[in-house]
């Protein structure tokens, strides 16, 4: 194992391509610590307008840290590097103003609210007229959810459901999804496959962090995390392969061979 990649690699992997259309998400040697220690050390993505980009990597390796870090999550403190969304620094922004440029996460496991209904859930910030029609299109009748609590009362899979139909409803520019299918047996692959389309249909984009083969191949464009740093990019399929090949389990914070 080695601590550093070679720099001329990690040059070729910052470098924007000429001929491509400028990025609607463009990362940049991006540094983060979190609690005193680096979880992202150099790291460098693209993700294109209209575009789904899958995310995977072993556990620690910084999929989900990254995906805090774009979103402005708390405690995630960038020491170099930047975040361009559609053309414009947001490094320094806070959440909400993130969110109001059209950025949205869904967490790997959904929040509970008591005392908060399904129908105000989705309408907290929501720019789709039609709630209801987002409940729909994830599969839960809305006569049935819309007028229920957030609470301990709905399934993990029902969570997960109602979360989504929010990021929906949000109607975001890039919308971040966090092992959407972790987990949870009531939302079965197509149901998130379904949902991907619905984003890209609609010109949107979407970051996939997933373990799931099937998800992933269905993205438009992939990369590997290793260490905090990307280490592979390419085609789904290409990137699959790679990450099916690697050594270890959970990433232990040093980029292996394959970096």
């Amino acid at each position: 194992m080695s601590s550093r990649a070679d720099p001329g690699a990690d040059a070729q992997r910052c470098a924007s391509t000429s001929a491509a259309p400028a990025p609607l998400l463009e990362v940049r040697d991006l540094r983060v610590i979190l609690g005193g220690h680096p979880i992202l050390d150099g790291l460098c993505l693209d993700i294109q307008a209209g575009s789904v980009h899958a995310l995977l990597g072993p556990n620690g390796s910084g999929k989900s840290s990254l995906a805090c870090t774009i979103m402005g999550c708390a405690g995630y403190v960038i020491e170099a590097g930047s975040i361009t969304f559609a053309g414009e620094r947001i490094d320094a922004l806070p959440l909400h103003e993130r969110a109001r440029r059209g950025i949205a996460l869904a967490w790997q496991e959904p929040a509970r609210f008591e005392g908060l209904s399904v129908a105000d859930f989705l309408a907290l910030g929501a720019q789709e007229p039609d709630i209801a029609d987002c409940l729909g299109r994830v599969d839960l009748p809305p006569q049935a959810y819309l007028s229920r609590a957030l609470d301990r009362t709905l399934s993990g899979g029902e969570r997960k459901r109602i979360e989504l139909a929010g990021v929906l409803a949000l109607g975001p520019r890039l919308a971040m999804l966090d092992e959407p299918t972790a987990g949870i047996d009531l939302l079965s692959m197509a149901d998130v496959i379904s949902l991907l389309d619905q984003l890209r249909n609609r010109g949107a984009s979407a970051l996939l962090i997933t373990h799931q083969e099937s998800v992933a191949a269905h993205a438009d464009f992939a990369s590997q995390l290793c260490a905090g740093r990307v280490v592979f990019s390419g085609a789904p399929a290409d990137v699959i392969a790679h990450y099916k090949s690697r050594k270890c389990v959970r990433c232990d914070g040093q980029r292996c061979d394959h970096g």
